[in-house]
């Protein structure tokens, strides 16, 4: 059987095949797509999705921490990775307030 991702492994496939639904203007949590695989860890989702070979096809910036903040990017928690998964985020018209949580979270959560 042919699978839609290769080279990665059942889980990251998975997590790859969940993410690909979270909408454009959409963010959801790495809580929230660890309970849609079966998986009790939001960090083996991050881990997942930081090695994700298939950026942009499957959106991994749409993947945002459980208390509204942006989280990690490409495997860093901060810097200009990090900048850059806001920005993308933006131009999709997701923005993160001062305080660096999401703007409008009951709408833009997914699902």
């Amino acid at each position: 059987m042919r699978t839609k991702y290769q080279g990665v492994s059942s889980f990251q496939q998975k997590v790859y095949t969940a993410v690909c639904r979270v909408p454009r203007g959409r963010v959801t949590t790495y809580k929230r797509v660890a309970e849609a695989v079966g998986c009790g860890s939001a960090r083996a989702v991050g881990q997942a999705l930081r090695v994700n070979p298939y950026a942009p096809k499957v959106p991994c910036h749409r993947v945002i921490a459980s208390d509204h903040t942006s989280g990690g990017f490409q495997g860093k928690s901060s810097g200009s990775s990090v900048g850059r998964k806001r920005a993308i985020l933006g131009d999709e018209g997701v923005y993160f307030g001062k305080d660096g949580r999401l703007c409008d979270a009951e709408f833009r959560l997914w699902p």
